[in-house]
């Protein structure tokens, strides 16, 4: 009986030495300021549907798509046991942002078919002016007249392709935040340059991949 009860103390202590990494990793996730502003986020636009307003700056179909973008965002930060990572299936070199351990996001260019290695997080993607996107909220095209940054939920496990019939770019999940070069006053660390589409597409690919 002994016997049974040191085995069975050992294997819950086991248990707790190689699950303690992945907890670890969730809890930091649900202690960082992306998940605090998502949550206030989500709480206020639920406010907003239980109580609309006249004069909202969305309309109820809107509202509903926003929240759920956000519980979506939500789930990905409390369950994600891993860094975001972003594989690019657009036919094309893809500018994305990416950074390792606590420095800051640099811009790198991941090949066709190539997704980013699990050691780093990917932290979004670069788009030119005269990229087309897929707006996935009115599902139609936007066609960008300057160069924007999309950054995404940390833990995200980002899918970036391109529609054949349209050639804009799709992802399987929303952007957190639209960057745009007036706005690194408020995410000072991500460069947000000036380079075309064709700029892009001749680069070499240099971004940290999973072989």
């Amino acid at each position: 009986m002994k016997l049974k009860s040191v085995l069975i103390i050992l294997l819950i202590l086991m248990n707790f030495i190689f699950a303690q990494p992945s907890w670890a990793s969730k809890a930091k996730l649900t202690q960082t300021s992306e998940y605090t502003e998502v949550t206030e986020s989500l709480n206020k636009l639920l406010q907003a549907k239980t109580a609309p307003q006249e004069n909202s700056e969305y309309t109820p179909t809107e509202i509903e798509q926003k929240i759920g973008q956000l519980q979506l965002q939500k789930y990905i930060l409390e369950t994600a046991s891993h860094p975001a990572q972003c594989r690019n299936e657009t036919g094309n070199t893809l500018a994305i942002y990416a950074h390792k351990g606590k420095k800051a996001p640099t811009l790198f260019y991941l090949g066709n078919g190539k997704y980013t290695d699990d050691d780093w997080s990917c932290d979004g993607i670069y788009l030119p002016s005269g990229a087309k996107l897929a707006n996935s909220t009115s599902l139609g095209i936007d066609e960008l007249t300057e160069a924007e940054a999309l950054k995404i939920t940390p833990g995200t496990q980002l899918v970036i392709s391109t529609n054949p019939q349209t050639g804009a770019y799709e992802l399987n999940v929303s952007p957190a935040k639209v960057l745009k070069a007036g706005d690194q006053a408020v995410e000072n660390s991500w460069s947000i340059p000036n380079l075309s589409i064709s700029d892009i597409s001749t680069q070499v690919p240099n971004a940290p991949i999973d072989d």
